[in-house]
């Protein structure tokens, strides 16, 4: 019932950027945030930044902060990420998620999207 389908990833060089969205269908009402996280082969899933749909409240992990924007578009129920200034460590598959709490937990998220590869070379 619910998808959440991301898109956007790429390749690019170092101090460049992308734009990655999350399209999601049929919101429920107990969707009420909604995060990115990133994931590099043998690492664990690692939060990136999360957005409440209803209301202003945005967070960002330590690491991205000056440098990715996360925004939403609730008449189109998109959530997007813009990252500048990108660095090879952003390399990862960067996936969209959705849940009931902000939180920095992957656990806390019920929805998840596919996932979008970005690589970013030296």
């Amino acid at each position: 019932q619910v998808q959440l389908v991301e898109s956007g990833g790429g390749l690019v060089q170092a101090g460049g950027s992308l734009r990655l969205s999350c399209v999601v269908s049929r919101r429920t009402s107990s969707m009420y945030v909604m995060g990115w996280f990133r994931q590099a082969p043998g690492k664990e899933r690692e939060f990136v930044a999360t957005i409440n749909w209803g209301a202003s409240g945005i967070s960002y992990t330590d690491s991205v902060k000056g440098r990715f924007t996360i925004s939403r578009d609730n008449a189109k129920n998109t959530v997007a990420l813009q990252m500048n200034s990108l660095k090879p460590e952003d390399t990862a598959v960067y996936y969209c998620a959705g849940g009931t709490v902000a939180s920095a937990n992957p656990r806390m998220y019920g929805y998840w999207g596919q996932g979008t590869q970005v690589t970013v070379s030296s």
